[in-house]
């Protein structure tokens, strides 16, 4: 079976303007984009650029736009796109580094920016830092996270405020606010605490529809709203409508 690509193109270090290529491969159904892309690149044209690694939906590199909707080449089949000829272009929002590769470093310093690790003032015990069943299932969705930027790139709120630091970076700061061996509960909330932060979120649920691990991305924002109201109330800087 054939199957037509359309894929964005773009060097920025000799081209003036970004531009599409056309090209045809063969694909049986249960093969995925991703095994198309090595295909082109490897058989027709060995420009093309775009990012990959373990290629089985973990690592989280391929996330590209795939007919219009964020998702991981190597998660989405070929069989969901018989018929139609399939469009390939980079996350939306992000730097163009060429063709399908974005430059991932504001979208990781913003992850950075709510230190997405430990702090806990406490001596450290013997062996490790518990936590019961219950604890953890207060985080279990959302340390699903890959990092693969789809839900950044969905997200609307990107395009009508682009210092919005983006729902994946949100995603990392609830991991931590919610866990129970970390003791810089409101400092963290504070950190997600003002317009930029949690409260650009208004609920358009793109984030949550693309991500790859179904992680309840708006649902744990509007929790962290909600945390924040009931823990800091008028100190709180959510905005004013």
């Amino acid at each position: 079976m054939e199957m037509k690509f359309r894929i964005f193109r773009f060097d920025p270090e000799v081209d003036e303007k970004a531009r599409y290529q056309n090209y045809v491969v063969s694909a049986e159904p249960e093969e995925r984009i991703l095994d198309c892309l090595n295909r082109i690149r490897w058989e027709q044209d060995g420009t093309l650029s775009y990012r990959m690694s373990c290629a089985h939906g973990v690592c989280g590199s391929d996330g590209m736009k795939i007919n219009g909707t964020c998702g991981l080449a190597c998660q989405k089949l070929v069989k969901d796109y018989m018929g139609t000829e399939v469009v390939l272009e980079p996350l939306p929002f992000f730097k163009v580094l060429k063709d399908l590769i974005v430059d991932m470093e504001p979208f990781l310093e913003g992850i950075k920016s709510f230190q997405p690790y430990l702090m806990a003032s406490s001596e450290p015990p013997e062996k490790e830092r518990k936590q019961s069943q219950d604890e953890m299932r207060k985080i279990e969705h959302v340390i699903r996270c890959i990092m693969c930027a789809c839900c950044t790139g969905a997200c609307p709120v990107m395009l009508e405020n682009p210092n919005y630091v983006g729902p994946a970076a949100l995603v990392w700061a609830y991991r931590y606010i919610f866990e129970s061996r970390d003791d810089q509960y409101i400092e963290r909330l504070k950190k997600v605490d003002f317009p930029d932060g949690v409260w650009s979120c208004v609920n358009y649920f793109e984030c949550t529809r693309v991500c790859p691990k179904n992680i309840p991305v708006t649902k744990s924002i509007n929790l962290m709203k909600r945390e924040i109201e009931k823990t800091l109330g008028d100190n709180s800087n959510k905005k004013q409508d």
